[in-house]
């Protein structure tokens, strides 16, 4: 009840306050023009902003793009990332390209044609031949643009598990982790379902289906160089997106049902660490971590151990509280190096044994 009379107080007070300030207002005389119509100074000062806005913000645009290049991607890490990165490019020249002309024209003529006692309105009704232009121009642009994308979509998503010797993995996301699941001998993964959830079998492998018996689980994504990839993707709860900003994939996993994508890692984890975009990203990322374990120290808790790059499968939609940490180390090697891997991992079938066992 004290709180409530005393935000009755505070708001009668205020209200005493603003009335007192009308009536003093209206008391005072002044030979100030106080109208509301704006006159030819208004206009003038008004004209000159817009100008001044226009640099400005031309400014910052140039300022941004040398002060935060360093946050941009490297070079893409997968085959068909050269064709994403090139659509991106002539669709972010082209939107820059268009701001400029109509920002700069925009204000331009904001400060040319700025309100003048002497000036009289001169309008055209219509303009057959400048409707036709400023329709005809855009329209052949954004045609292009939409066909260009459209090729390189298709060619994105030309999903063909027959053509040469693609490798398929299951990515499985739940609430907050991913795991993969990789087809044995036979490249065929085995039938799964959440119903089969059970004890070691925690991506819900079907135990009858023989194709199944030979994949194997990890929890660590590991790719062949330069062969191409099959994803097939599945969550257990909620909706999920396997996020790998380095292979430019992206692809929404969703309960219930199977998505795809596919791309062929160019670059190894190694290739990647040592290149001069990532030796200088690494450098300035644990000069940060350098001081910020400096004052964790100070303040008696453990120091940040040195930043070291590596490719990770990330969680792009908001799928819950620990979202942020939901993440799969991916490490692309040599053929070599990925068949030693593969073969220290165990079978669906031997976890099973093992379980029995226990």
């Amino acid at each position: 009840m004290t709180v409530f009379l005393t935000i009755v107080v505070v708001a009668l007070i205020g209200i005493s306050l603003w009335q007192m300030s009308k009536i003093l207002k209206i008391s005072q005389v002044s030979g100030s023009d106080d109208s509301q119509v704006a006159n030819d100074k208004d206009n003038n000062l008004q004209g000159k902003l817009m100008l001044a806005f226009v640099v400005f913000i031309y400014l910052l645009t140039i300022f941004c793009f040398v002060q935060y290049h360093s946050f941009f991607l490297p070079e893409s890490a997968s085959e068909h990332g050269v064709d994403y990165d090139r659509l991106m490019l002539i669709s972010m020249v082209l939107i820059m390209f268009v701001q400029i002309i109509t920002q700069g024209l925009l204000h331009f003529f904001a400060y040319k044609y700025r309100g003048n006692k002497e000036n009289k309105a001169l309008f055209f009704a219509d303009n057959d031949k400048l409707e036709f232009i400023w329709t005809i121009i855009p329209v052949i642009v954004l045609a292009g643009l939409i066909i260009y994308g459209l090729f390189t979509w298709t060619d994105i998503m030309n999903i063909d598990e027959e053509e040469g010797d693609p490798l398929i993995v299951e990515l499985y996301a739940y609430q907050f982790d991913w795991r993969a699941r990789y087809a044995g001998a036979d490249n065929v993964l085995g039938k799964a379902n959440v119903r089969f959830i059970e004890g070691v079998n925690t991506l819900g492998v079907d135990a009858s289906d023989l194709y199944g018996m030979d994949d194997k689980i990890t929890n660590e994504l590991h790719l062949p160089v330069n062969r191409k990839v099959i994803f097939k993707l599945r969550s257990q709860d909620v909706l999920h997106s396997a996020y790998m900003p380095f292979f430019r994939a992206q692809m929404n996993v969703v309960p219930g049902m199977i998505t795809e994508f596919s791309y062929t890692p160019t670059k190894t984890s190694e290739e990647m660490r040592n290149s001069d975009f990532m030796v200088e990203k690494v450098a300035t990322i644990n000069e940060i971590r350098k001081e910020k374990s400096k004052e964790l120290v100070a303040a008696g808790d453990e120091a940040l151990e040195r930043y070291e790059f590596d490719y990770y499968l990330l969680c792009n939609k908001i799928c819950g509280a620990s979202h942020y940490n939901m993440q799969m180390k991916i490490v692309v090697e040599s053929e070599k190096d990925y068949n030693a891997w593969l073969k220290t991992q165990k079978t669906f079938k031997e976890e099973l044994t093992a379980q029995a066992s226990n």
